[in-house]
């Protein structure tokens, strides 16, 4: 994982603002302390190199080691990192450091169970870029330590033709999705191109227009087992819409490549995560 200290700066900035008022009244500069993140249920680990970095970017003297390391499963009472240092930079740093791993652990561990419920079958999960602003990086590195496959990074990696799109172009010759896909190719020869397909003409349509892969949309299961038989390996298949862990098994059953999950990142709780302070002095 490669930290962004500006990230970590603006959420010290928010946090902080111009002093931790509490710690400045109350806890003596000289006072040393160590302490113990520890996870308080059993999670997929993520997010300690920046938990690292905010405590180092309060005070360059607390020193930290990693007793887990990202994308490991730990259970409930493991340690994840051990902490000494200065007891005013540990405390103010606290706050901002557990959010992140709580944050990014609970996306981590969220995919990791949608991971784990299409075990067996062909399908891969995807996340999308219902991302929190700003974090998009962060999350999308939660998934992958899940267990997960990155989609798009943003709208610029990857052609991709959604129902506004066609609603645009629905009296182009020869149809929507083949006028946009000629478009697409002229435009940006590189690029993968793929379109949304609510429906089987839909599929065809795409399919005619040799678009790279196909986003079924919404698509009951008996219509994505169809589309994958119309498909018959010409384009890849990724399956999205209302996908939980309840209905996931069944729609990677249907023979889809990809299966996408914006619930990864936009719907994840934070895993239970505390910083317990062991003495101080």
């Amino acid at each position: 994982m490669i930290v962004d200290l500006e990230i970590v700066r603006r959420a010290l900035s928010e946090d902080v603002g111009p002093g931790d008022v509490t710690t400045l009244a109350t806890v003596p500069e000289d006072a040393m302390a160590s302490a113990l993140m520890v996870a308080r249920e059993s999670l997929v680990v993520c997010g300690l190199p920046l938990a690292e970095a905010v405590f180092k970017e309060v005070s360059a003297k607390v020193e930290s080691e990693r007793l887990a390391e990202d994308g490991q499963r730990v259970n409930r009472g493991e340690t994840l990192l051990r902490l000494r240092g200065p007891a005013g930079a540990m405390l103010t740093a606290e706050r901002v450091a557990l959010n992140f791993v709580q944050r990014l652990s609970g996306v981590a561990t969220l995919t990791a169970r949608f991971v784990e419920a299409v075990a067996g079958t062909r399908a891969r999960i995807l996340d999308t870029r219902k991302t929190t602003p700003g974090l998009r990086q962060l999350e999308k590195y939660a998934v992958s330590c899940g267990g997960g496959t990155n989609h798009r990074i943003g709208l610029f990696d990857r052609v991709l033709i959604k129902d506004n799109h066609l609603a645009a172009l629905r009296h182009e010759p020869p149809n929507a999705i083949g006028a946009a896909v000629r478009r697409a190719r002229e435009k940006y020869p590189k690029l993968e191109v793929e379109v949304e397909a609510d429906t089987l003409e839909q599929v065809e349509q795409a399919l005619l227009a040799k678009a790279d892969i196909l986003l079924l949309d919404n698509m009951s299961n008996e219509n994505l087992r169809a589309a994958v038989w119309l498909v018959h390996g010409r384009a890849r298949t990724e399956a999205s819409g209302g996908v939980s862990l309840a209905s996931v098994r069944a729609i990677a059953e249907t023979g889809v490549d990809f299966i996408s999950v914006g619930a990864l990142t936009h719907s994840a709780r934070a895993s239970d995560i505390a910083l317990d302070f062991e003495t101080a002095r």
